[in-house]
């Protein structure tokens, strides 16, 4: 929306889950009206609770949430005069953006244009190498066949990563560290890609072998200004999804960083960049620099970025849509302390990481100063199946990195989720490490560190003392 500022008064959340519960806070804080959106699944999820109004999308527990003109008709119908997409879903889709466009409604993200040219992979490479940026050793655009994705590899030299074009979370990557692991993988990672993203293209890169993930978030403005709000860590992940995140990261210095956090703001400018995003870059063992990829999105870690700078980054998102230009510059925004986030999964870290959807017995989140917690469970919520496994977020601040893993432990172990198997006892084995605590790792520690997963699962005698009482008071129904 050009041509002044548009105040947004009513905002539809595409979206479901916690990041449509702290969409919705967001809202509230601005004395902006909000909308939820659910399917027959989540007619009792928080977000439906939480927003002023909430409309049905119909029984297809994940297709509703992936209409786009369904989901803006329902904003028009209900008077708003936005939408935001929050993530996942139809965050990082065009057709979102451009529905939104066309009928009169601003979208809180980035235009059209960008979000096509920075959710191919090939194309962003090129933004990336055009703006000077350092990228990994890759093929020239999406290898088509087999037989060119055999030649781009000896090309490049093995290792090689086959990734999805229009991949994320993870999902449409695989490592191939020869010709015969190459021709195993390329039409698995094609179907993949194609059930996924609804396109089969892949193309190759050169594996950096047990880097550091770095991302950077920024914020941009439709009248040029960028910029950055420090770094994050996201090393610590499983088959390529994040488990934790850190907030600056422990492992650079401050010429790295900012020289990391200047790559990222170039990116931005370089594409015309309008609202939050995150640069991911990773960061060899020769200590270089290499562009990843770009989200045109929030991510689900912005929580660690928020304590550290004291910045709301969903409420900026709102008021760049709306056409007000960032109220700071570079040199107003301050990072104080650490941060971390742990993902809270339903799952079962003893059993490969397995989904344990169900009902939620009990829940209880931790206080205290520096601990925050979004979630979108609560006692007696039937955890669907359909979705995600995340049920929470637990970020800790604190001044310095070893309060913050002292109070990170604290806040773990007052947790309660009962009901349903989770990380948290993984998370714990996690901050026992010598090399975590360190903060000296990379992107292959829960691969060598197998013996996580072979916590105990005692708790302190206050939780089973909880439980016990919980148990006897549901057999007497009170």
């Amino acid at each position: 929306m050009f041509g002044g500022i548009r105040v947004i008064k009513k905002l539809l959340v595409a979206n479901r889950g916690e990041i449509a519960v702290r969409i919705v806070r967001a809202c509230a804080e601005m004395g902006i009206e909000s909308v939820a959106v659910y399917t027959d699944a989540d007619r009792h999820a928080l977000h439906v609770k939480k927003a002023g109004e909430a409309y049905n999308l119909g029984p297809d527990p994940v297709g509703g949430y992936l209409n786009a003109h369904r989901i803006t008709s329902v904003a028009l119908g209900a008077g708003c005069d936005a939408v935001h997409p929050g993530y996942g879903f139809l965050s990082e889709n065009p057709e979102l953006a451009e529905i939104c466009m066309r009928r009169g409604l601003i979208f809180v993200g980035p235009s059209p244009a960008v979000i096509r040219q920075m959710g191919d992979k090939t194309l962003a490479r090129r933004a990336a190498i055009e703006a000077g940026l350092p990228v990994v050793p890759g093929s020239e655009g999406n290898v088509a066949t087999l037989d060119e994705a055999i030649d781009a590899a000896r090309a490049i030299g093995y290792p090689v990563m086959l990734k999805a074009t229009s991949g994320g979370g993870g999902r449409g990557i695989r490592r191939c560290d020869s010709e015969e692991e190459l021709r195993r993988q390329y039409d698995r990672v094609v179907s993949e890609t194609t059930k996924a993203f609804g396109a089969a293209e892949v193309f190759l890169e050169k594996c950096v072998v047990n880097p550091r993930h770095i991302e950077v978030q920024i914020l941009g403005d439709r009248f040029g200004n960028v910029v950055h709000l420090f770094e994050r860590d996201c090393s610590i992940q499983r088959r390529h999804q994040k488990l934790l995140e850190i907030a600056p990261s422990p492992q650079l210095t401050e010429d790295q960083r900012n020289e990391v956090c200047g790559l990222a703001v170039r990116a931005a400018k370089a594409v015309g960049y309008e609202n939050a995003g995150t640069v991911e870059f990773l960061f060899d063992q020769d200590k270089q620099f290499y562009f990843m990829e770009m989200n045109t999105r929030l991510q689900v870690e912005h929580t660690v970025t928020e304590q550290i700078t004291g910045l709301d980054i969903v409420q900026e998102q709102i008021l760049i849509a709306g056409g007000t230009p960032l109220s700071f510059t570079q040199n107003d925004i301050q990072r104080r302390g650490y941060a971390l986030q742990f993902r809270i999964n339903a799952e079962d870290p003893k059993n490969d990481f397995l989904p344990n959807f169900g009902r939620i017995t009990r829940y209880y989140s931790p206080g205290g100063p520096g601990v925050r917690t979004d979630a979108a469970i609560y006692t007696g919520y039937e955890f669907p199946p359909y979705y995600d496994s995340m049920c929470a977020k637990l970020t800790i601040w604190a001044l310095t990195w070893e309060k913050a893993l002292a109070r990170a432990r604290r806040a773990l172990l007052d947790m309660g989720v009962s009901g349903v198997k989770t990380t948290i006892p993984y998370h714990l084995e996690i901050l026992k490490t010598a090399e975590f605590r360190s903060g000296m790792f990379n992107t292959a520690f829960v691969e060598d560190h197998p013996e996580l997963s072979n916590y105990s699962a005692r708790r302190p005698t206050s939780h089973l003392a909880a439980a016990i009482a919980a148990a006897i008071a549901a057999h007497h129904g009170l």
